[in-house]
């Protein structure tokens, strides 16, 4: 006989608290080799059910070495993917409940609720009060709306109807520092790849307006349309961050879509030492963030927003007989609002994290953690052997060892091995990237529950593995 869940529960719960209490003690990086988790898997499935207690005995031996615990405290790398017991609450309550929430008609309160929290969201951190939102699964997916929204408001529907005729010759511009789903978007929406500009970017590696106004006049003399601008609030690279008063400034001479990825830094915005940034917002056409990024709301929770919400309708709304409803013309139906007719229950999370953080707790947290980003430049920068690479926007650190003497060949071999000796240890882990050619550690110091000792530990290892 199976279990019930109240045979299961007392497992998952004691499980659960061990894993919070302990997080800070488990390898931040899996240990796990190539094909390791793999080969330890049966290559045929059960013929009959397994007990829970089995199952989860794997779960503990197999599938847990192989993990990388992004809610570590000591996970400094990419960008983290926040949680927070609030936010994990709710995804219990989700996952119970499995609501399917396409429409308004098959959970009337996932749809005015996320409505509410998006309008919420817009009070918390300055987006106009005339835009409209709705939750995505992505940044990558909201980037990718808003490229199809501009391909159809410009071609005048006329591509979704009859798809591209051959005359439209469109150009898509963002910096070279912009994320790669822009370039995926390009490709994915039909404009193609070599439609993209890849705008050069200032010593702060924000996009250089000059520079991208004489690709747009180049561009129009040769027959182009510019079709959109691609604003990195916080590029993945360095959090380098774009002029959106001089791309809109350039908007009204020459009459593109702006679409603006503050994916990461948006939650930054929740401070209004931050909102100098928003600076032309209203001529934005979207805008997009994450608060499964730095807002302590389990993935995936990306927050989109759009001026003209017909135009995103008239872009994906299709409406077959079997999804018909009375209540159709008085509601949000969300599945009109983006790329997939199912969606989750996602409002659910970020209501009971901006409810149990509230306004200032939230604020509290976000400079918490651009304090110890500053603590951490300023170590670094006082180190004689580092190197900083990039100005500090808010809390994503890059910098290098640069020990005297060494060529540049030479420096990047050597923070790459040095990246790779810090997260071998399982006590830290970061990433890099590149920036003007140069190998870069990038220290993003933004986990819910980081703490300065974290920081100082992170620091010395990093100075010990120098030094060896």
């Amino acid at each position: 006989m199976k279990e019930e869940i109240s045979d299961i529960f007392p497992q998952l719960e004691k499980w659960v608290s061990g894993y919070f209490r302990d997080l800070e003690n488990f390898p931040v990086k899996s240990q796990a080799g190539i094909r390791e988790i793999y080969n330890r898997l049966p290559d045929t499935p059960p013929v009959k059910g397994e007990s829970f207690d089995d199952i989860f005995k794997d779960f503990e031996e197999i599938i847990m070495p192989g993990i990388t615990h992004w809610q570590s405290p000591k996970f400094f790398a990419y960008f983290p993917a926040n949680s927070s017991l609030p936010s994990f609450a709710a995804e219990v309550l989700t996952s119970a409940m499995g609501a399917q929430c396409m429409k308004w008609e098959t959970s009337p309160a996932a749809a005015e609720l996320e409505e509410k929290v998006l309008d919420w969201l817009k009070e918390m951190t300055g987006i106009p009060k005339n835009f409209h939102g709705v939750i995505q699964d992505s940044a990558s997916s909201s980037t990718l709306a808003s490229l199809l929204t501009a391909r159809e408001v410009f071609s005048e529907f006329s591509i979704n109807r009859n798809g591209f005729s051959g005359r439209e010759k469109f150009r898509v511009y963002c910096s070279t520092e912009a994320h790669s789903s822009v370039e995926k978007a390009v490709k994915i929406t039909g404009i193609g790849r070599e439609n993209l500009v890849k705008v050069p970017v200032n010593e702060d590696f924000s996009i250089n307006i000059n520079k991208l106004e004489e690709s747009i006049q180049t561009d129009i003399k040769n027959g182009f349309t510019p079709l959109c601008v691609v604003a990195a609030l916080g590029t993945t690279g360095s959090a380098a961050i774009d002029s959106l008063e001089g791309i809109s400034a350039l908007k009204k001479k020459y009459g593109f879509w702006i679409h603006v990825d503050a994916a990461f830094l948006g939650t930054a915005f929740l401070l209004p030492e931050y909102r100098k940034y928003l600076k032309g917002i209203e001529f934005a056409d979207t805008f997009v963030f994450n608060p499964h990024k730095w807002m302590f709301t389990n993935f995936d929770c990306s927050a989109y927003f759009v001026r003209d919400k017909n135009s995103l309708l008239n872009t994906f709304e299709i409406i077959p007989e079997y999804l018909k409803t009375r209540s159709d013309s008085a509601v949000n139906n969300y599945c009109d609002w983006g790329i997939p007719l199912g969606r989750r229950f996602r409002a659910l999370k970020l209501w009971f994290v901006i409810r149990w953080f509230g306004v200032e707790g939230l604020k509290e947290k976000v400079r918490h953690h651009i304090g110890l980003a500053k603590k951490f430049h300023d170590l670094v920068s006082a180190e004689k052997d580092f190197e900083i690479l990039a100005p500090l926007s808010a809390n994503v650190v890059c910098f290098r060892f640069k020990p005297e003497g060494k060529k540049e060949d030479e420096l990047n071999s050597l923070n790459e091995s040095l990246l790779s000796s810090v997260n071998a240890t399982g006590k830290m882990y970061i990433s890099h990237t590149k920036l003007n050619g140069k190998y870069t550690l990038r220290m993003v110091i933004a986990q819910t529950d980081v703490e300065e000792r974290h920081v100082l530990e992170a620091w010395e290892l990093i100075r010990n593995f120098s030094k060896s």
